[in-house]
């Protein structure tokens, strides 16, 4: 499978966009910088959208959904039939981020790379399975370098609908019994961190759980140690399908000039990686929110970034993006409808 889109330059940011913006703050009816972050918000979005006045009302949801070969370890809470049936779940529209994407009017589609289980034909599911997922991290690789290619090429893909759909923003999901234990291990290779201060409950272990499941990702690291140089090598041997298709979106978004709103912390996880591909694919990226997960922190810190919410989520699915969006779609609003000083024949600063 051809992977030489992974190479492609990102797109620039319109810095003519970013200056006109910040020309109009200076002159809406408001004292300067009292409306906060969500300024900096609109200024963003202009310089990402190329225009001075940016918009958010069409909004694209990828959910990923995959099995991790790694749950034969005892690292979740929550057995693998889980994932199948929470596919199910998205597509009836009775998980989170199907009601918050029906309430923003938003397009949802759900994308199976790889459950265990089999899923039936379902309305607003792909079926993209590359395997029954990944293999067993903690015994060899997670997967081949064909099912990575394979996994971030459906990523790519994903990204190329939502800007044929004319998409304002693209938010990625994921659903995978045993991925925060993915996650953390890619955190801990790409950061040279130690499991034991990024691992987390992740669907609910107790402390005892937690401390089982690091053992599990320190001796993944420690089998993996001499193919883990490389980001794309850390996401082969220890990654999930639907975290490369994350990433492999979160390229594609930056190549092709689209916003991106990072959920929690797989998401973000898969931010770094893209980010550790590509740096520019940074530019392109906006952060939702904090979780309550404690390695994301540290992720997040890596990358820079500041959430735009703290309200203890954790669920993924892109459930803290989409919870995210009022504040991107106020943003906008403000900006670009307030009235200017002159416009509202109110005295400017003295």
């Amino acid at each position: 499978m051809n992977t030489n889109w992974l190479a492609q330059p990102c797109a620039v940011l319109n810095e003519s966009s970013r200056t006109a913006a910040l020309a109009r703050q200076e002159q809406l009816t408001k004292p300067p910088g009292s409306l906060g972050k969500l300024e900096a918000i609109a200024v963003q979005l202009s310089a990402l959208q190329g225009t001075a006045k940016p918009q958010m009302e069409r909004l694209h949801i990828s959910i990923f959904a995959a099995d991790h070969g790694v749950a034969a370890e005892g690292v979740s809470a929550f057995p693998q039939a889980v994932t199948v049936e929470m596919v199910r779940n998205f597509a009836r529209g009775g998980a989170a981020i199907s009601v918050l994407a029906k309430h923003l009017n938003a397009t949802l589609e759900v994308i199976n790379l790889g459950t265990v289980l089999p899923v039936e034909p379902l309305d607003k599911v792909r079926d993209e399975r590359i395997a029954a997922g990944t293999a067993n991290f903690a015994q060899g690789p997670a997967m081949t370098e064909e099912q990575l290619a394979q996994a971030m090429q459906t990523g790519h893909a994903a990204v190329l609908r939502a800007k044929q759909d004319g998409a304002h923003l693209f938010i990625g999901g994921e659903m995978g019994i045993a991925n925060t234990t993915s996650a953390s291990a890619i955190a801990c290779a790409l950061l040279q961190e130690s499991p034991q201060l990024l691992a987390g409950p992740g669907t609910g272990l107790d402390s005892k759980g937690v401390a089982h499941k690091a053992a599990v990702i320190q001796r993944a690291l420690e089998l993996h140690r001499a193919n883990l140089a490389q980001p794309l090598d850390v996401l082969r041997h220890v990654g999930g399908f639907e975290i490369a298709a994350l990433a492999g979106a979160y390229l594609a978004a930056a190549q092709n000039g689209m916003a991106v709103l990072v959920d929690g912390f797989i998401s973000t996880v898969a931010a770094l990686a893209a980010v550790r591909i590509q740096p520019d694919v940074r530019n392109w990226l906006l952060f939702a929110h904090t979780s309550a997960e404690p390695g994301h922190q540290r992720v997040l810190t890596a990358l820079d970034a500041q959430p735009m919410l703290q309200i203890g989520m954790r669920l993924g699915e892109g459930s803290g993006a989409a919870t995210a969006v009022p504040l991107l779609q106020l943003a906008c609003a403000l900006h670009n409808n307030m009235a200017t000083f002159a416009e509202a024949q109110v005295s400017g600063k003295l």
